[in-house]
């Protein structure tokens, strides 16, 4: 009766595992940018136009793990002298961290929806604790592609000075960033 058990559990655990699949993330349908308020009046916004990742996705299990790389150089506010300080020691620092790197092994489900995904961010050298809200996210059979696509909208705001990014705090600049991820990846 034992080995009976330990047969059907062993037969579970195998088919939970069979059933996590492996996405890699489209660039062309994931976007990565950052907002800072500029003194009260405006919002400096920007993008990283490359970017690199993949995603394990087991609904079934409500589980997954996320490994997302923005290539720090291609920041892109839409002017190109306001890049180049983005780029520069005062801010990103791209010459000596090239990379922004966001890993995670923990989704919050609501249900069968992905609500949140809580990882590490690792920015300018440092690695700190940052969680995703879901604004919304879906799995669909993309008509194009003959594949299955799952993403969603997400966000979170961070202290950048926990980054040692400080440039104009001084000055008034607030801390806190908003990060919103636009992510889709398509099935393996």
């Amino acid at each position: 009766m034992r080995k009976s058990l330990t047969l059907i559990a062993a037969a579970l655990l195998s088919a939970g595992a069979a059933q996590a699949a492996n996405y890699t993330v489209d660039p062309t349908h994931t976007f990565a940018t950052f907002e800072i308020s500029h003194f009260g009046a405006s919002v400096n916004r920007a993008r990283f136009d490359k970017k690199e990742g993949t995603i394990e996705f087991d609904r079934a299990a409500k589980t997954g793990k996320v490994d997302i790389s923005l290539d720090m150089t291609s920041v892109n506010s839409g002017t190109a002298a306001f890049d180049k300080h983005l780029q520069s020691a005062d801010i990103f620092n791209v010459a000596q961290f090239p990379k922004a790197r966001f890993v995670s092994d923990k989704f919050v489900f609501d249900g069968d929806k992905v609500t949140e995904v809580q990882g590490q961010l690792t920015l300018l050298g440092k690695t700190q604790p940052v969680s995703f809200k879901a604004n919304q996210f879906n799995c669909y059979q993309s008509p194009m592609l003959k594949r299955e696509v799952c993403g969603g909208d997400f966000e979170a705001t961070i202290d950048r000075a926990a980054f040692g990014v400080n440039y104009g705090i001084d000055w008034g600049f607030p801390k806190n960033v908003r990060i919103v991820l636009q992510v889709e990846a398509v099935k393996q």
